[in-house]
């Protein structure tokens, strides 16, 4: 085998991979061995024919197509790996010579991890921000725990009032013809939430268990799907259930309910504490971020669109498998939040190129810090893992996460690293 590298604009890279012709014969050859039985040719027995006799009737090109992926599959990842080439996407393959009995060449044309131009990247200056506790603040959080104690109560002789929860089912129209996305079964509702579009909610009130109603709505202009934009749309709704929250007083016996604190006046000293620390966390991670903003502002690299697609890839399956947990699916959750796929996608693609910008600066400074991780650290990391997931056997699980998952967890730990010592190195400004 022999590689000719080229490289091309925009991390982009062009191998000429030249396999023997003897290799390639041993290729066609097997491909003949696979096919052979898909051939019907007078005189022989089906899958006893002779290579020979197959190329007479098909053309020698008959077996190309298996022999290329063997070959290709035998020599591309060899190629990438003596030469020492970090890929990032699939290749596009296209071939420059084929026959029996010539060299087999081909070319291999894939986007490669970007080169990084660091700028300066010790004592960047950033400004330090910080969050003071407000008595609106606790009073917030005292409010959302006491919804959070709430009572619900079943309300089935009573009317929809705004406010309450009901369970619905509904399927929508657009010119009397039922559109995908627009149906639910047992789906639950909080009314005045605006999680619908237009006025949905608004005409559920004074409904009751049991009712039906048609619901008259229009889906906004630039809503996300050209079968919907603009569209009156009616929705079939019937209400299967109703439920009303209903909150407990704010006194010393709530306190003693929902904490380890005798008096209300107690416990909102602990929420004042517990909101102040974690303002001091969420401050402390923007000034991290701030500081990785400066560093990777500061770099130059051309993130090929291969990692950038790979990133949104991701973020969608992420929120494809939150939506889950909700019940709900992509297609019910684009149609009620007037947008699309491309939409989400394209609403994606700047904190995609942003996160893969950061990943690939940090692992830039990492090596030229020589920042390198222990098998110990490794461990740890896992167990803070184990940890989270709330395994009773912790030791054993951080053994096997540290296991199955060692470079994700070596690139995590070099990452935290990195960005402790640009923190520490950062100058913060007033």
């Amino acid at each position: 085998m022999d590689v000719k590298i080229e490289k091309k604009e925009k991390n982009i890279v062009r191998l000429e991979i030249t396999v023997e012709a003897e290799k390639f014969n041993e290729a066609l050859r097997k491909s003949y061995f696979k096919n052979a039985k898909k051939f019907n040719i007078p005189g022989f027995r089906k899958g006893k024919a002779p290579m020979s006799i197959i190329k007479r009737y098909y053309g020698e090109g008959v077996f190309y197509e298996d022999a290329i992926n063997f070959c290709c599959d035998d020599t591309y990842p060899k190629a990438i790996k003596e030469n020492d080439i970090k890929v990032v996407d699939y290749p596009q393959i296209d071939i420059v010579q084929i026959g029996e009995g010539k060299d087999f060449i081909y070319s291999a044309e894939v986007a490669v991890y970007p080169e990084v131009t660091l700028g300066e990247y010790n004592g960047v200056e950033v400004k330090k921000v910080e969050y003071n506790v407000t008595d609106e603040d606790v009073e917030n959080k005292l409010k959302q725990v006491q919804d959070q104690n709430s009572r619900i109560e079943e309300k089935n002789d009573g009317e929809i009032e705004n406010g309450d929860i009901v369970t619905i089912d509904f399927k929508g129209f657009i010119e009397g013809e039922a559109f995908e996305g627009g149906e639910a079964s047992d789906y639950e509702l909080e009314v005045g939430s605006k999680s619908f579009i237009d006025t949905f909610e608004e005409q559920l009130i004074g409904m009751k268990v049991g009712d039906s109603k048609e619901i008259n709505v229009t889906f906004p202009e630039e809503y996300g799907r050209e079968d919907l934009n603009g569209k009156p749309a009616v929705f079939k709704v019937t209400v299967k259930g109703i439920k009303r929250k209903e909150l407990p007083a704010l006194d010393d016996e709530f306190a003693k309910e929902v904490s380890e604190f005798d008096t209300l006046e107690e416990y909102k000293n602990d929420i004042r504490k517990n909101i102040q620390e974690a303002n001091e966390a969420k401050a402390k991670r923007e000034y991290e971020e701030a500081v990785i903003d400066a560093v990777c502002a500061n770099a130059e690299v051309d993130i090929p669109e291969a990692m950038i697609n790979k990133e949104i890839d991701y973020m969608i399956k992420d929120l494809e498998m939150r939506l889950k947990y909700q019940g709900l699916d992509l297609k019910i959750y684009y149609a009620f939040t007037n947008t699309s796929e491309e939409k989400v996608r394209e609403y994606m693609k700047e904190n995609a190129e942003k996160k893969v910008k950061t990943e690939v600066v940090l692992d830039a400074i990492a090596n030229k810090e020589n920042i390198e991780v222990s098998d110990e650290e490794i461990l740890d990391k896992a167990k803070e893992i184990a940890k989270m997931y709330g395994d009773k056997e912790i030791d054993k699980a951080a053994e096997m996460i540290a296991k199955s998952q060692r470079e994700l967890l070596k690139t995590d730990v070099i990452n935290e690293k990195v960005v402790e010592m640009l923190v520490k190195n950062s100058k913060t400004i007033a």
